[in-house]
């Protein structure tokens, strides 16, 4: 299906009526909640990329709607690492560069919010610079029972060859990897990075002394409404030792090292995600 694209306002054709959940009701549910979503003039929600650079309009964030695109993938880049730490906030005392909060939700195509996603960010310096030697810029953390989420980091410096982005992969639990970048709306690379997409731009908007952004991920899952938490009892080990490849729900116990693990956080294990590595997903018993 080809999506539809609304007005202005964000009240195309339909948008709360024929179309059942809108983009709009679920993130006027979410202003309600208190996230920090910006507006636009006319008062109306805006969503990641409702607002362009250079006063052009740029194609809207995919609705949660049946049909309609996920978000796009792109290159990882020679820089991932896996077992970044768990963290919601990048910054450390003395960090150099802007201040800046990234936030948004992650939606199924079904409109679905998805929590228990997991969201690892790496990113340049304020120099332009990734951190090889160790974990600078770089932290993994997981959608709420709302599907939100928010990063405090920095504005990426720019990289030779490329404009201001961040890295990120997001991965519903039991299901595939997304591996994409998230850019900066008014970049003048952005016209001359060949990887740049406009679909992948995020809403920034100036606040106090830094900067705050938002964009909202839909993931190419239908999400599940009874999604939820770690279950307590924990549900039935799937017995044997952690293997990498496979999908963990949360409860499962495995073998690793001679110790058992009870799975903390839904997810499909990757090499780097041993249970003794990741405390986030693993807790020893």
């Amino acid at each position: 299906m080809t999506p539809t694209t609304p007005d202005e306002s964000g009240n195309g054709p339909g948008a709360d009526t024929d179309r059942g959940i809108s983009r709009k009701t679920l993130l006027r549910a979410a202003v309600a909640a208190g996230a920090a979503v910006p507006l636009l003039a006319t008062g109306t929600v805006a969503l990641a990329r409702d607002a362009g650079s250079q006063g052009r309009s740029l194609t809207p964030t995919p609705f949660c709607d049946d049909g309609d695109d996920p978000t796009p993938d792109q290159i990882e880049g020679p820089y991932f690492k896996p077992n970044s730490p768990h963290r919601t906030n990048l910054v450390t005392p003395g960090t150099a560069g802007t201040r800046l909060t990234v936030s948004g939700h992650v939606f199924g195509r079904n409109c679905v919010p998805l929590p228990g996603v997991l969201l690892d960010f790496w990113q340049a310096d304020n120099a332009g610079a990734y951190d090889l030697a160790g974990y600078g810029f770089r932290g993994h953390q997981f959608t709420d029972t709302t599907g939100a989420f928010a990063l405090q980091t920095i504005v990426p410096g720019l990289y030779p060859g490329r404009t201001r982005h961040i890295h990120v992969k997001a991965q519903a639990p039991g299901e595939p990897a997304l591996t994409t970048q998230l850019y900066f709306p008014g970049e003048p690379r952005n016209g001359t990075d060949a990887l740049f997409d406009p679909a992948l731009l995020m809403n920034v908007r100036d606040a106090g002394g830094g900067k705050q952004a938002t964009f909202d991920f839909v993931l190419d899952v239908d999400g599940d409404p009874g999604t939820g938490g770690p279950t307590d009892p924990p549900t039935d080990p799937p017995g044997g030792s952690w293997a990498p490849g496979r999908p963990y729900a949360a409860g499962d116990r495995v073998t690793h090292g001679g110790a058992g693990y009870r799975c903390l956080q839904a997810h499909t294990s990757m090499p780097g995600w041993e249970p003794p590595h990741v405390p986030a997903l693993w807790r020893r018993e």
